[in-house]
């Protein structure tokens, strides 16, 4: 008796994707229109979905990272989800109506409007940082637009995309919105595939492997991607405490975890210590203690905590000063997860070379580098590749406005951090190698959109005047054309 062929999981994943991609695909050519009424009741869908199963959802992100409380969960994915939710429902109808676009003189009585049409099928790949905001909130804003979507969420956190991918199956039909899970070799096929639109968040290097793929079929791309976010520091801040504060909670969310964390700090030289002991300051009243406190996040793994430490003994053994300024230690890590709670640090006196100055650090670590004039400020930022955020603080409008400027970022929060990011009128992405698109509020419903050109001719046209032969007729229209332009 033949026994049936066993096929490797990776072979069956892929060839699930496969045939999900083909089906969604081949319904959105037959179907190109959505209504509006079937877009609403897609979000209701996933709104319920997310209102329903938060709970659950907090639980596995904290199983994935070993300590990430509910609260935390809530903040940093929940207060997002639930703002984009909001964000679309109130203004789907309005961003889906046809805009009229001005008809210039020579062309009336014709009228022009732009028609924006669902894509057809979006495929998004989402991190494991913040594993729900970062798949979610993509997601909403595509099948607002009226797609259909695959779902890629990260591998490194699988039990929170095992439980997505159930409830997505229990509330989508598999036609709508899928999740799809693997490893390296699904992503690789996933990015392969000739979606509509691809859309990526994650590192840079990552990102660059997914644009080439996407480019073999001329998939568009949105890549929100990360890089090296300087925090500055003017000469003309007064309350450094309250920048501290600030910085502090950008820096220290999710254990500095996070894409638009500010990654660097430039001082106003001579400030080194009234920042340090600001900073310790802040930290201690965030968070009272470090081990299995439940607000500070532990490193997500222990690939990504050795990688963190690698760069502190890097920096030591080439000269840095590393600072803890972390709260007094109140016990031993006892578990594993514990371990990974790396502690708060500050890092001064790094030579250019230094790995902390070269990479994204993605951990709760802050190199700090003293200035003397804005000018080195402006020219530090320049040298380097463009980042996905920026952050001033100070009370000096001209310094302020010439750092705005004089550099480009993705975004930038003046007088605080990351809240340019919490705003649903701002679009959010990045620049060069932090990011190539954007999305949120309307920018993202239109990153999802095909704005399509619509001129309705008139019966009372006067174009049969610009038909050949052409001749002394042809010369005066011409000449009274541009005289109206």
């Amino acid at each position: 008796m033949n026994r049936p062929v066993e096929l490797p999981l990776a072979v069956t994943a892929i060839t699930a994707l496969n045939d999900l991609f083909h089906r969604q695909h081949q319904l959105s050519r037959q179907a190109p229109d959505v209504p509006l009424a079937e877009r609403r009741e897609r979000l209701q869908r996933l709104a319920r979905l997310w209102r329903e199963h938060e709970a659950a959802l907090a639980d596995v992100v904290q199983q994935d990272f070993g300590i990430r409380g509910e609260r935390l969960t809530r903040v940093a994915d929940g207060f997002m989800i639930d703002g984009l939710l909001a964000d679309l429902r109130r203004n789907l109808a309005r961003w889906s109506r046809p805009r009229r676009v001005r008809t210039p003189l020579y062309l009336q009585p014709g009228r022009a409007h732009v028609q924006r049409q669902p894509l057809g099928v979006v495929g998004i790949v989402g991190p494991w940082n913040y594993p729900l905001q970062l798949t979610l909130g993509p997601t909403a804003a595509a099948l607002a637009a009226g797609n259909r979507v695959l779902l890629k969420p990260s591998e490194f956190t699988p039990r929170t995309s095992a439980l997505l991918a159930e409830l997505v199956a229990r509330h989508f039909a598999p036609e709508e919105l899928a999740v799809v899970q693997g490893g390296v070799e699904l992503a690789v096929a996933f990015s392969e595939l000739p979606f509509d639109h691809l859309f990526f968040t994650g590192s840079t290097a990552v990102g660059r492997q997914v644009a080439e793929a996407a480019a073999r079929n001329l998939t568009p791309v949105t890549l929100e991607l990360g890089g090296k976010s300087p925090c500055i520091v003017d000469a003309s801040c007064t309350d450094l405490d309250d920048a501290a504060l600030k910085i502090a909670v950008g820096k220290l969310l999710n254990a500095g975890q996070t894409c638009i964390a500010p990654d660097y700090l430039l001082l106003p030289r001579g400030r080194e210590s009234m920042f340090a002991d600001a900073y310790q300051r802040a930290v201690t009243r965030l968070y009272p203690e470090i081990v299995g406190n439940p607000d500070y996040a532990a490193i997500v793994n222990a690939r990504q905590h050795a990688r963190l430490l690698g760069l502190l003994e890097e920096a030591r053994q080439l000269g840095a000063r590393i600072d803890d300024v972390g709260p007094p230690a109140l016990g031993e890590p006892a578990s594993e997860p514990e371990q990974r709670q790396m502690r708060p640090l500050l890092v001064f006196d790094l030579p250019p070379q230094a790995g902390l100055l070269q990479h994204e650090i993605f951990g709760p670590i802050l190199p700090v580098r003293s200035y003397d004039r804005l000018d080195e400020v402006i020219a530090y930022i320049n040298a380097r590749s463009r980042p996905l955020s920026l952050y001033w603080f100070g009370t000096d409008r001209s310094a302020r406005d010439r750092m705005l400027r004089e550099t480009v970022s993705g975004g930038v929060t003046v007088n605080d951090t990351l809240m340019h990011i919490a705003h649903d009128g701002l679009p959010f992405g990045g620049i060069g190698e932090s990011g190539q698109g954007a999305y949120h509020g309307e920018t993202g419903f239109v990153r999802f959109s095909h704005e399509k050109a619509v001129f309705v001719q008139s019966r009372w046209s006067g174009g049969k005047l610009l038909y050949p032969p052409y001749g002394a007729r042809f010369d005066r229209m011409m000449a009274l054309i541009r005289r109206l332009m």
